[in-house]
């Protein structure tokens, strides 16, 4: 059984960055992928970013390219998103996902099926 705790949401305006902690703790032998989503009011949850947790190989959204960044910490046993050049378009709750073991996850939210409680993120332009 994983757990996981996300931290970091924040009030920022357009323009300014925010970075988000996922910490994991429990049971994670064979959990290939972790991924950040997102879930918008009147929207469905969607993929931001993907980490090979072997690898450390990372995807991305198209809408995130080049601002967002997964990363990992193996020693913290933690997972971060850094965002950059925050729009009012990325305003959401965001998740951190485990996906299934032995599976290799990209961004559709049903490879995934340990899901942290949400951290808040509001951009305001």
């Amino acid at each position: 059984h994983v757990q996981l705790v996300e931290s970091g949401g924040n009030s920022v305006q357009a323009g300014g960055s925010l970075r988000l902690s996922c910490e994991i703790s429990g049971y994670t032998y064979n959990r290939n992928c972790m991924a950040w989503f997102r879930l918008a009011p009147g929207k469905e949850r969607e993929g931001d970013a993907r980490i090979a947790t072997g690898s450390g190989n990372t995807y991305y959204a198209d809408s995130v390219k080049g601002r967002f960044t997964i990363s990992q910490d193996n020693a913290k046993n933690s997972v971060y998103l850094q965002m950059n050049s925050l729009k009012p378009e990325d305003t959401g709750t965001y998740y951190c996902a485990a996906g299934l073991p032995g599976v290799d996850c990209g961004l559709n939210p049903r490879c995934y099926n340990a899901w942290g409680q949400g951290t808040q993120v509001t951009v305001s332009s």
